[in-house]
C-alpha cells in the first residue's frame, strides 16, 4: 500500500486524476471503477479538464460504479447514476452504453446484483476502482459488520451514512435507507485501486483502515492485503498517520 499525502484538497483531487489519467493513457479500453460522494468530484473536474485540453480521450473506456440507492430511478436528481452525469460523463467524450450503474429501481434485489456483477465479468474486471472512505470505513456501502461482503449486494445503510448523505437530499427523512453496492470481494479483484481521502472527520477512518487491524468492522482495513492500492489524502485526512 502506497500512501501518498497531498496539501489540500485540490492537491489531492490533481494526484488522484493524474492516476486514473496514466491508467487511461496506458491502456485506452480499460475499464474504470468509479465512486461517487463529494471526494471524487474535484479528481473529475480535473479529468474532464485534461478532456478539454486534448490530453484524454475517453472514447475507449468502459466504466463500472461501485453502488446506487435502492428505489431511485436512473432520472432521480439524487440517483448515482444522476451525478456521474452531472460531474464527469456530460464533459468527456465517453461513450453512454459503456457506463454502467448498479440499477436502483430494480426491486428484484438477486437480479439487479446478478447482472453487475455479470457486466463486471464481461467487461474482463475492473482495471482501477477509485474509492472513498466513509467516515465508519466503510467502502462502497460495504458497511461495518461481522463479516465481508463477496460480492454485489443490497445492505441496509447505518444511521451514520444516512446523516453523512442527508446534505445532498432536502432533508434526512429523503435519504434512501437501503443501496446495492459492490462487495468487498468484487472490488478486491480490482487490478489496482485508488482511495482519495479528505478532511480532518476521516482522519480516525484512515487511521484505522490503513494502520490498524484488518477486521470487517473497518471494512477498508481489507485493502492493506491488495497487491497494489494507492492511497492519495490531503493533510487533514492522514493527520492521524504518524509514520508519514
Amino acid at each position: 500500500m502506497r500512501i501518498i499525502k497531498a496539501r489540500d484538497y485540490q492537491d489531492m483531487s490533481q494526484k488522484g486524476a493524474a492516476v486514473i489519467a496514466a491508467q487511461i493513457i496506458m491502456k485506452p479500453d480499460c475499464v474504470l471503477g468509479l465512486a461517487t460522494g463529494s471526494t471524487p468530484v474535484g479528481i473529475y473536474e480535473q479529468l474532464a479538464k485534461g478532456y478539454r485540453s486534448g490530453a484524454l480521450d475517453f472514447s475507449g473506456i468502459s466504466t463500472v460504479n461501485l453502488d446506487e440507492y435502492c428505489g431511485l430511478d436512473p432520472r432521480d436528481r439524487q440517483s448515482y447514476y444522476y451525478f456521474m452525469q452531472e460531474h464527469l460523463f456530460r464533459y468527456v467524450n465517453i461513450r453512454q452504453n459503456a457506463v454502467y450503474v448498479p440499477d436502483g429501481s430494480n426491486p428484484d434485489e438477486k437480479e439487479a446484483c446478478e447482472k453487475h456483477e455479470t457486466i463486471i465479468r464481461a467487461l474482463g474486471g475492473l482495471d482501477l476502482q477509485l474509492l472513498g472512505l466513509g467516515r465508519n470505513g466503510h467502502i462502497g456501502f460495504n458497511e461495518p459488520g461481522p463479516v465481508f461482503e463477496k460480492e454485489t449486494h443490497r445492505v441496509a445503510l447505518t444511521e451514520s451514512t444516512i446523516q453523512a448523505n442527508a446534505r445532498f437530499f432536502d432533508s434526512p427523512s429523503q435519504v434512501p435507507t437501503h443501496a446495492y453496492t459492490m462487495g468487498i470481494g468484487t472490488i478486491f479483484k480490482a487490478k489496482k485501486i485508488l482511495v482519495a481521502v479528505s478532511g480532518e472527520d476521516k482522519a480516525q477512518a484512515a487511521a484505522q483502515a490503513f494502520r490498524g487491524p484488518v477486521t470487517p468492522e473497518v471494512p477498508a482495513s481489507i485493502l492493506q492485503f491488495h497487491p497494489d492500492v494507492t492511497v492519495i489524502g490531503d493533510e487533514a485526512a492522514l493527520s492521524g498517520i504518524s509514520d508519514l
